[in-house]
């Protein structure tokens, strides 16, 4: 939801086994990843690969559907731009078996304008996680959402130095069984609110294995129980804020 993964463990394993690392960056664009050396990388640009969304609900979102892929591997960026141009690299002769993924121009112009704006944005989007921790800390039935220490140096808070964490969404435990009650009295009371995600990946038809069995994932079992994702975005103000904090408290309370 807006932080990068233990990337240096990830590359390690990657080249001991001579793996290729695809970052999916959808949800983290603007984010920094901070290794043990001290040195700095931007969520999707660490891996051979980074893909990242444009969608409006992202970090950075264009007027419709968008995306990239971002690589330092020239081989590889040739190889990419012939598959999402219908596996053409000569107008008419089809190499590879491609799809049609271009970004439109109008697309790319709104982006143009808004990617300046990107920190601006992630600094928003924490400002409003502080009052939105701040409000939530130490109450018994509520957990706020960690920072990971290995992109951070440890800092462990909703820092101002670092975009350890660019808050895509904002997203809360709640530990005493009345997580569906909330969302249902948030969006009563005009909240907009979310559960991601509703249902497990080992839950998907599609990905349904015989070898495992629910009890084999007690973690995701009990996080879909009580996820709920506030609203997060550039345009809350501390008014909105007070409102939604104090609603979910008298809820609880």
């Amino acid at each position: 939801f807006g932080q990068v993964a233990n990337m240096e463990a990830i590359l390690e394993i990657a080249k001991e086994h001579n793996l290729y690392v695809i970052e999916d960056n959808a949800q983290a664009i603007g984010a920094d990843y901070t290794f043990k050396n001290g040195t700095k990388q931007k969520a999707g640009t660490i891996g051979n690969v980074g893909t990242t969304s444009f969608f409006p609900s992202k970090n950075l979102g264009c007027y419709g559907d968008g995306g990239a892929i971002f690589t330092n591997d020239d081989a590889l960026a040739h190889t990419l731009r012939g598959i999402v141009n219908h596996g053409m690299y000569e107008r008419y002769y089809h190499d590879v078996v491609g799809v049609n993924s271009r970004l439109d121009s109008i697309q790319a112009g709104v982006l143009k304008v808004k990617l300046p704006h990107l920190d601006n944005y992630c600094n928003k989007r924490r400002n409003a996680a502080r009052f939105y921790n701040k409000a939530f800390k130490n109450h018994p039935a509520i957990i706020t959402p960690t920072n990971q220490s290995n992109t951070t140096k440890n800092c462990g808070e909703i820092c101002d130095f670092c975009n350890c964490n660019v808050f895509h969404q904002y997203t809360l435990q709640i530990t005493n069984g009345k997580r569906d009650e909330l969302h249902k009295h948030l969006l009563a009371t005009g909240i907009p609110n979310a559960i991601y995600y509703p249902v497990a990946l080992h839950a998907q038809k599609a990905y349904r294995d015989t070898r495992y069995q629910e009890s084999d994932f007690p973690v995701t079992n009990e996080l879909i129980k009580n996820v709920i994702s506030l609203p997060m975005h550039t345009e809350l103000d501390d008014e909105q804020l007070t409102f939604i904090t104090q609603t979910i408290l008298n809820f609880l309370s």
